[in-house]
């Protein structure tokens, strides 16, 4: 018989560690969305790591700004950014206050309120694709910019917050390059930092960055 998810909030002290010990770790744990239509619950399966100065692909990497204000603590808040003009991105902020470092969500599967993220992802081809990618994620989730600095380990109503879930074994968990990363930052060699669990439906493809090109 399996165990059933173990529904214990994360403890801020979970968050307020080294970037690249807790992305690894996040796989397995579980998101809940709570809101006014009812909660989703999303088990992650895909993350990356983002380490601030010492990474040229985090949003910190030259310093603080009004945007990526959120990443400089504390941790366990949820750092959210909107890009290409449309879509949404989740990151929860990790490490000592006053670094900025930060896991993005990049993929997971809907475990509780599948009709819910059905509803807000009408393109998805079946319930494996409905938080398949972080643009995806947020996306059904109902996460925009108002949400950016909520405290994922808050107690009371909250509308977001991490469970302990079902960590997965190490033997299960791969790395690799970053997806969509240009430069030094999506070298896999130098920065294997995306984790995903091993032959997961719901992790999303890998892919290489493209530079965008200007129309003539």
């Amino acid at each position: 018989m399996i165990a059933p998810p173990d529904r214990t909030p994360l403890p801020r002290d979970f968050f307020d560690r080294p970037v690249l010990d807790v992305a690894p770790d996040l796989v397995g744990r579980i998101l809940v969305r709570t809101t006014p239509d009812g909660p989703i619950a999303l088990r992650l399966t895909e993350v990356e790591a983002y380490d601030g100065p010492n990474d040229p692909g985090s949003h910190a990497y030259r310093g603080r700004t009004a945007r990526n204000a959120v990443m400089f603590g504390p941790p366990g808040h949820v750092y959210v950014y909107f890009t290409y003009g449309m879509w949404h991105c989740m990151n929860l902020v990790c490490g000592p206050e006053g670094r900025a470092s930060a896991v993005l969500l990049r993929a997971g599967e809907v475990i509780e309120g599948v009709e819910l993220a059905r509803k807000r992802r009408l393109s998805a081809r079946n319930d494996k694709e409905l938080a398949k990618g972080p643009a995806r994620l947020a996306t059904a989730l109902g996460i925009d910019r108002a949400l950016d600095g909520t405290d994922a380990c808050a107690t009371g109503e909250t509308p977001l917050r991490m469970l302990t879930g079902t960590p997965v074994p190490a033997d299960q968990v791969r790395s690799g390059p970053r997806t969509g990363v240009s430069g030094e930052g999506g070298n896999g060699d130098i920065h294997p930092w995306r984790y995903w669990v091993a032959n997961d439906p719901t992790v999303s493809p890998y892919r290489a960055h493209v530079p965008r090109r200007r129309s003539s």
